[in-house]
């Protein structure tokens, strides 16, 4: 097997270990048994287990930001804002369904997470946290919601409840689809539009 497709392997040997046993479970020995190879393959690719969970933590991260970046675009495009939020959200949710261990590790920590696992987590939060305001803030200016909204603790209702509805498509992807969360975001967003149009209609 070439090098990299070896150390592909290995990474997916490590997540699965993960997943099935925790952190406390996962080794050397448990990454070559999961992926049927001996310990020196593994030594060959990672000189030690701590390097391994690194790429792990790495590459599941590239992944999971390179949805999040088609998911909240830096610069929203023109057209309808309640349009983009929808598809954002069952866009976000099938990469979910799409990619379930992925998006375990961030959304479902286990017990034993190691520090650097928490620290990439939260930095990403953080940093879609600030992207998600942005839009928030574009979309009163493109719908002309009243200015009192705030946009900060919009933009965290947003991310919270985004996030739920991860765990909710991890835990029971039977019941809660992508499907039925951007039908229910869509409700809503006609609600608060109309709502909107009633508030300035009176004020008029």
């Amino acid at each position: 097997m070439p090098s990299e497709q070896r150390r592909e392997q290995l990474i997916d040997a490590a997540l699965q270990v993960i997943l099935a046993d925790g952190y406390a479970g996962v080794s050397v020995e448990a990454v070559a048994r999961a992926a049927g190879v001996t310990r020196p393959v593994v030594y060959d690719h990672f000189p030690n287990l701590g390097k391994m969970i690194q790429a792990l933590v790495e590459r599941e991260e590239l992944y999971s930001l390179a949805e999040l970046d088609a998911v909240v675009p830096r610069d929203p495009p023109d057209g309808d804002p309640a349009e983009l939020l929808a598809t954002s959200v069952s866009r976000f949710l099938t990469a979910v369904a799409n990619r379930p261990a992925t998006w375990r590790l961030i959304l479902l920590p286990l017990a034993g997470t190691p520090a650097i696992v928490r620290e990439h987590v939260e930095r990403n939060r953080t940093r879609i946290l600030k992207r998600i305001e942005d839009l928030v803030r574009w979309s009163i200016e493109r719908w002309e919601l009243a200015p009192e909204l705030d946009p900060e603790l919009a933009a965290r209702a947003i991310r919270d409840l985004g996030e739920e509805a991860g765990r909710m498509v991890l835990t029971d992807p039977d019941r809660y689809t992508p499907e039925r969360y951007e039908a229910f975001v869509r409700s809503v967003l006609a609600l608060l539009l109309r709502g909107a149009e009633l508030s300035s209609a009176i004020d008029r």
